[in-house]
This record gives C-alpha cells, structure tokens and sequence, in this order.
C-alpha cells in the first residue's frame, strides 16, 4: 500500500493531480491511499504515514514551502512533489528535499515522466536500508543508515562517520538520534552509538569497526554488549 498526499487549496487542481495519481498507479497495478488537505495547517496536524506528498507552493496563510520546512523539521521522510506557478521558487526547493516539481497547469505527459522517475527511486529506496534525514540549518540531507560505521558525540555536536571515509557533523543530542536508529545500533559508550553491521570484532572493551576505527565499549555496557552482538548475528 502506498499512501498518499495532495495538499492543495484549489480544488479542481488536487482534482486533477488526484485523477491522474490514481490511474497511473492503476497502470502500475499497486494499492494505493489518497488524502486530501487543503492547507498547510491541516496536513501539519495529520499523524499518520506519507510516502508521497504532492505540495502546491502558492497557498493561503502558510505557503507550501513553509509546510515542507516544518514537515521535514519533524522528520517526514517521503517523496516531497511541488506543484508551483513559480519556476523560480525551485531553487528554494533544494532545502527541503523536494524531488521534482510539477510547473502549473499539469499536463498529464508532465505528470507521468516526473512519476516514473519517482516510482523507480521509490523501489530502489524501499530495496535498500532505511534512511536518516540530517537537519543542519535550513539544509537536509537523507543519509542511509547502512553507510553509517558509527556515530560520536563531542560537546552537543553528532559525528556520523560514513563507510566512504566522509563525517557529517550536526547538531543533535545523542539520545535522540538513538531512538531514530533502528536496532542495527547499539550505545555502547556514552559518547559513541555503533553499528553493528560494520563490526569487525570486540576484545578487552573496544569494538573494532571495518573501517578501521577503534570505539570504546563502556565497562558497565561490555556484558549486555556480547548478548547484543550475539542476538544481532542469529538475525542476520
């Protein structure tokens, strides 16, 4: 099932776009949801799941950039589509993580090039490990969890230090990101979170990564840490 969500305040346009989401998802022989909001306010207030969201940028009281800066603040991890008159708010759309946008009025051959593109990127996103989005500023940027090797925290600051050599600094407490993580990781450290994927070996209380970094595994943590390890291999 694959749930999605036009936000829009003319209705004959959320019509449209709606009419042509539900035929070429029919095409494509997939379930899909449709809701429908008709101001930012009100897709703000909405709880549950997004994979698509189809976003018109010119509303009334908050605009659609506004919604996707507070969308993506609270962490929504979906396929953000614009609709714009304006070609030039495009260039804002990179902050956000906009991947396409839709210039009005939609043609349909428009519409169905952006979706086939999106669709595939959609496969490969739900092939592959889930992903973290890294807010720095007004900046994002959606990180695989798999490429992290792991992660450090030097005064407020979070280091995820990534399989291809790079770190990515930002601002975030360490217990947060945690319960953002799925079970690949494990605290072993007050200052460190590792990923258990990328562990090479554990002796006398360091964790070996295969990047070839060292981590301290905190005394208090070194028993659960065997039982964690241990667990993490049964479920591979």
């Amino acid at each position: 099932m694959i749930r999605i969500a036009i936000c829009d305040d003319e209705k004959h346009m959320s019509d449209h776009i709606r009419s042509f989401v539900s035929d070429f998802f029919r095409k494509k022989n997939r379930e899909i949801s449709l809701r429908m909001f008709s101001s930012g306010e009100e897709l703000l207030s909405y709880n549950g799941q997004i994979d698509i969201l189809f976003l018109d940028i010119q509303m009334k009281e908050m605009d659609g950039m506004e919604t996707a800066r507070k969308l993506r603040a609270d962490q929504f991890r979906g396929f953000l589509v614009f609709i714009t008159v304006l070609k030039e708010m495009v260039f804002q759309s990179f902050e956000v993580q906009a991947y396409d946008y839709l210039v009005k009025p939609v043609d349909k051959k428009q519409f169905e090039k952006t979706m086939e593109r999106l669709y595939a990127s959609m496969q490969h996103k739900n092939a592959s490990e889930d992903s973290l989005l890294v807010q720095r500023g007004y900046e994002g940027r959606i990180i695989r969890e798999d490429e992290i090797v792991f992660c450090e925290i030097i005064d407020r600051k979070i280091y995820l230090n990534l399989a291809s050599g790079e770190v990515v600094d930002y601002y975030e407490r360490i217990e947060k990101l945690e319960t953002k993580l799925d079970n690949r990781f494990y605290r072993c450290h007050r200052s460190y979170l590792i990923n258990l994927k990328h562990l090479k070996g554990y002796k006398n209380g360091t964790a070996y990564m295969d990047n070839g970094k060292e981590i301290p595994v905190s005394r208090l943590r070194s028993k659960e840490f065997s039982g964690v390890v241990l667990q993490y291999m049964k479920n591979i």
